[in-house]
C-alpha cells in the first residue's frame, strides 16, 4: 500500500486532521531550531525551559488523545486514566533512580536514597530488573495495559457500563494513590521519585537532552494519532461507534462488545503509560498526587472543551488549557480554578461540541442568517 493510499485511508477528507498534523510536525521541528539556531537575544528564540514545557504539553496531548479514543469513540468514560499514565511514569522514574547509584546523597550503589533513609536493607523485587532501560520501556507499556486488561476484563464482562464505571475506575485511581502514599510501598510514599540525574547516560539537564525528550514527545503524539485514527477509521472503528451510540443493538446483532471495549481500553491505557514516561524525565518528578482522581476528571475537561470524537480537538484542548493554566497560576493562582470551571460551563453551553466545531457552529450560523433574510425581504411591504 502507497504512502498516498494510507494518508487517504487515515485522513480521508478531515481537514482538520490534516491542519493538526502539519501544525505538530511544524512544531517538532521549528521548537528545536529556535532554541539551537536562533540567538538568545532575538524575539524568536525559544529558551531551554520553554523546550520542557512545550515538551510536557505534548504529553499531556498524548494522554487526552488516549482518553478520546475510548470516550469519543466507544462512549467510555474513564475517570481513571490519571492511573495508568502515572503507573508509565513511575516505571521510567524507577530506571532513571537506579541509574543514579553511588552518586545519591547517602552513596549506596543499589539503594535509592529514599530507601536508605527508611532503613531499607536490600532492593524489593518488584525493582529488579529497572537497572536496564529496555526492561522499563517494557514495563511502560506492560503496566498499564496489564492494569487496563484486568480492571476492564472484570468490569466489562459483568457489563458495567456508563456512569457506574465511571465510579469504579475512579475508585480504582483513588485505591492506588492511597497505596502509593504508603512508605512502605517501596515507591517513595509521600516525596515519590525524584533528584534524577540521567538517561541512558545523557544529562537531563543538558540543552541537548531536553531537546531529544520534546522531539520524542511530538512523534510519539504523531505515532499514537496515527494509531488512533488507524482504529477509528477501520471495520472496527465503526463497531466501537456502534457500541457507543446502541451498545445493546451491536451485541444482539453478534457483536462481542466487551471484547471490542476491553481491547480499545488497553490500548488507549498503554498511550496513557507512554505519555507519563515522556512526561517525568521532562518535569523531573513523579509523585503520588498524578493519581489523584483530580487530575483525572481534568483530562475529560481538556477532551470536552477542545472537542470528542475527534481526536486532534482532545490534543487542542489540552494544549490550550494547559497553556492558560501555566499563565493564570502565574498571574492569579487562587482563582484558577474557578476560571476552568467556568470555561468548561460556558464551552458546555455555548459550544457543545467543543472548539473544533466552533467553525462549523458559525457556518451553520451564517447560513440559517442568509436563509432568513430573502424570508424578511418579501414581508416587508417596503421592499
Amino acid at each position: 500500500m502507497s504512502a498516498t493510499n494510507i494518508s487517504l485511508r487515515l485522513l480521508g477528507n478531515d481537514t482538520g486532521a490534516r491542519v493538526f498534523l502539519a501544525a505538530i510536525i511544524a512544531l517538532t521541528v521549528l521548537v528545536p531550531i529556535l532554541n539551537v539556531a536562533v540567538p538568545p537575544d532575538s524575539p524568536f528564540h525559544v529558551p531551554t525551559y520553554a523546550v520542557s514545557l512545550f515538551g510536557k504539553y505534548l504529553c499531556f496531548a498524548l494522554l487526552a488523545l488516549s482518553v478520546d479514543l475510548i470516550w469519543g469513540f466507544c462512549g467510555i468514560l474513564s475517570l481513571g486514566h490519571g492511573a495508568f499514565f502515572a503507573i508509565g511514569g513511575y516505571a521510567i522514574g524507577m530506571y532513571m533512580m537506579r541509574e543514579i547509584g553511588p552518586r545519591g546523597v547517602y552513596g549506596h550503589p543499589e539503594l535509592p536514597d529514599f530507601m536508605v533513609f527508611l532503613n531499607w536493607t536490600e532492593l524489593p523485587w518488584f525493582w529488579l530488573g529497572f537497572d536496564m532501560f529496555w526492561f522499563a520501556a517494557a514495563m511502560v507499556v506492560v503496566a498499564p495495559g496489564l492494569l487496563a486488561f484486568v480492571f476492564g476484563w472484570l468490569a466489562f464482562r459483568s457489563r458495567v457500563s456508563g456512569v457506574y464505571f465511571s465510579i469504579i475506575s475512579q475508585a480504582m485511581t483513588y485505591a492506588l494513590m492511597l497505596a502509593f502514599f504508603r512508605n512502605d510501598m517501596g515507591f517513595g510514599g509521600n516525596n515519590g521519585l525524584t533528584d534524577f540525574k540521567d538517561i541512558l547516560g545523557f544529562n537531563l539537564q543538558a540543552n541537548a537532552t531536553r531537546i531529544t525528550l520534546f522531539v520524542f514527545s511530538g512523534v510519539a503524539l504523531i505515532g499514537a494519532f496515527a494509531l488512533c485514527r488507524f482504529i477509528v477509521a477501520s471495520k472496527m472503528g465503526r463497531v466501537l461507534i456502534a457500541i457507543r451510540d446502541a451498545e445493546a443493538r451491536a451485541r444482539f446483532v453478534g457483536y462481542r462488545t466487551d471484547m471490542y471495549k476491553l481491547f480499545v481500553f488497553s490500548v488507549s491505557a498503554v498511550l496513557a503509560g507512554i505519555a507519563g514516561a515522556l512526561y517525568v524525565p521532562q518535569v523531573g518528578i513523579i509523585n503520588p498526587g498524578e493519581f489523584s482522581p483530580l487530575k483525572s476528571i481534568e483530562i475529560v475537561v481538556w477532551v470536552a472543551l477542545g472537542g470528542r470524537g475527534t481526536l486532534y480537538g482532545a490534543v487542542l484542548g489540552a494544549i490550550s488549557v494547559n497553556a492558560l493554566k501555566s499563565y493564570f497560576t502565574a498571574l492569579a493562582p487562587e482563582i484558577w480554578l474557578f476560571l476552568l470551571g467556568g470555561l468548561f460551563v460556558l464551552v458546555t453551553v455555548a459550544l457543545p461540541r467543543g472548539l473544533v466545531g466552533l467553525r462549523g457552529q458559525l457556518a451553520r450560523r451564517r447560513a440559517n442568517s442568509g436563509a432568513l433574510k430573502p424570508k424578511l425581504a418579501e414581508r416587508d411591504p417596503a421592499s
